[in-house]
């Protein structure tokens, strides 16, 4: 029994590993101050590239005739729609395993004999047990999926973007899930007004299907200081993805876990034999989960530190807290440290053991990391390797092109002083970047990305830092990186002007890039990859996120191949 117990602790941990490092779906990271999107291809994060109407691509002898290049635009839409489904699953599974770790939480879990047994004494028969409780099972999944639908209802698909990137958002979304892992903890719980509470309780007395519907709003409101902050954490790593379902997606995939094993032990109610007794190990998990929720707060300060370049959180000091966040963890586990609702733990189980020597591998494997290590399982989360202060690997192997006039370049000092990849001597300015791909004579690979882009970041730790990959960038190519989220870095007043895409004011650099991003290619989502003749006209589709290093080594390929056959 006590292994069964560990068990279920040991696969909530690997869920919540795996839904903390879940947020490499599509990366929508811009600065959204002055710029307002409409509900047409601009706004839609989804949408990697759709081909401008004015821009006709090479095919190495002639142009590609309208038909063909509208084909090709159909094509991209296509594999764009893929990727939206499959963020959109990313969003349900997610949602049906916090669903599962939250009918864990101790105020669930020993209500289900109560509910199951409410079924089966009222009822006069099995069959009526069964569909008293597949209704309520599916009077959950309303409640919760109405609360998603009231959050798109509310905010929209473009107001998500807007709060995914926002620097005040990304702030109050790091202190929203520190006050999350402080009620896992033990420090307080989050409860809704007692009066409202008992409101619902007692409606849930009636008969009928009225009464089945309190009953299961009951258990919304009942358990919502330990649901609270999964559902939290849930409806923020939707928002974080902007697609207009996702919170929608994301609670029906949470009801559903929820609502499943009330559902099944109505049903065989002789399994509730095999269900593990309440006890501390319920405690355990909502322990664990906060110190999850600690570690997945850091990433959002993160954000807002690059974003505004404050330089107070930067690589070896996020992982620094991560190492002693999970430390604690490890501790925790081996009972070196309690919490006050915790009970005695007597002896170190075998599964419980297993559990820490994950924890503290993980712990051990981020400590290299403080000397430059690249720790690629984890890089795209971790502040760019640029911020890292003391770097043994910095300079050794990298392949770098770096010219003696680098420094020289516009916003090169600012940029590339926090470069979030080694060996590449980009620049950072388009039209300095187009004048420096006439005069070498070589195309030109712009690179839209983020300082928060965690699709980004995983590019370049997977793909661009390949020999092969990097090779081809560094000598067939003059690169630009133009990043979209940088708030920090204003334009001369020579410079700043009024957006004749928008409307608006573009006084940052990021802004400027955003502009261009969007003006040009009809896309606001990072990463994207577009070759560019030296005049800045497109020589082949534009590319998102692609971790096949073959498949990518063949994009720019045919981007060079491209470049030399219009010459």
């Amino acid at each position: 029994m006590k292994i069964y117990k560990y068990l279920l602790l040991l696969t909530l941990t690997i869920f919540a590993f795996s839904f903390t490092f879940s947020f490499a779906q599509e990366d929508t990271l811009l600065s959204f101050d002055d710029i307002e999107f409409t509900d047409g291809t601009v706004s839609d994060t989804s949408s990697l590239v759709a081909v401008p109407e004015d821009i006709v691509f090479s095919d190495g002898t002639d142009s590609i005739h309208q038909d063909d290049a509208n084909a090709e635009a159909e094509t991209i839409t296509l594999e764009n729609t893929d990727k939206k489904n499959e963020s959109l699953w990313g969003i349900f599974i997610a949602g049906l395993i916090g669903g599962f770790a939250a009918f864990l939480m101790p105020c669930i879990f020993p209500m289900v004999p109560l509910t199951v047994s409410f079924f089966t004494k009222k009822s006069g028969s099995k069959a009526q047990a069964v569909t008293q409780a597949l209704l309520y099972g599916i009077f959950i999944i309303v409640i919760y999926v109405a609360l998603g639908m009231l959050i798109t209802i509310a905010f929209g698909a473009e107001a998500m973007n807007q709060i995914s990137t926002n620097g005040v958002f990304n702030f109050l979304f790091f202190l929203l899930l520190v006050i999350f892992a402080a009620s896992f903890f033990g420090a307080f719980e989050i409860t809704l007004p007692s009066s409202f509470v008992n409101k619902i309780d007692s409606n849930s007395d009636k008969g009928g299907l009225l009464g089945l519907f309190f009953m299961s709003a009951s258990l919304a409101v009942v358990s919502f200081s330990c649901t609270g902050p999964i559902i939290g954490t849930l409806l923020v790593e939707a928002a974080t993805k902007g697609e207009r379902l996702g919170p929608a997606i994301g609670m029906f995939g949470f009801s559903l876990a929820l609502a499943i094993p009330f559902v099944l032990f109505a049903m065989f109610p002789s399994m509730l034999k095999s269900l593990p007794k309440s006890g501390g190990w319920l405690n355990n998990v909502k322990v664990v989960l906060g110190f999850l929720e600690l570690a997945l707060a850091l990433k959002f300060l993160s954000n807002v530190d690059l974003a505004y370049n404050w330089q107070l959180l930067d690589r070896e000091v996020f992982l620094s807290l991560w190492i002693v966040i999970f430390g604690l963890m490890g501790l925790y586990l081996i009972g070196k440290i309690r919490f006050a609702h915790d009970s005695p733990l007597s002896y170190l189980s075998v599964p419980r053991t297993m559990l820490a020597i994950i924890v503290f591998s993980f712990v051990v494997y981020m400590v290299p990391g403080l000397w430059g290590a690249p720790l690629r399982s984890i890089a795209a989360f971790l502040p760019p390797i640029g911020t890292q202060d003391f770097d043994v690997s910095a300079g050794v192997g990298t392949g770098s092109n770096h010219n003696a006039d680098a420094v020289n370049r516009k916003h090169y000092t600012h940029f590339h002083s926090r470069t979030t990849i080694k060996g590449f001597d980009p620049y950072y300015d388009y039209d300095e970047a187009l004048a420096a791909a006439q005069s070498q004579q070589k195309p030109l690979l712009i690179d839209f990305t983020g300082w928060t882009c965690v699709n980004c970041r995983k590019m370049e730790a997977d793909v661009w830092s390949n020999q092969k990959v990097k090779d081809l960038i560094n000598n067939e190519f003059i690169l630009v990186e133009l990043y979209v989220d940088e708030h920090d870095l204003k334009l001369p007043e020579s410079e700043q002007y009024i957006s004749p895409q928008t409307g608006k004011k573009i006084n940052t650099v990021g802004k400027k890039n955003t502009d261009f991003q969007i003006t040009q290619f009809r896309s606001n989502s990072q990463p994207l990859y577009a070759i560019v003749d030296n005049k800045g006209e497109l020589l082949i589709p534009s590319s998102g996120a692609n971790y096949d290093i073959e498949k990518y080594a063949e994009y720019l390929q045919s981007g060079v191949d491209a470049y030399k056959a219009a010459k």
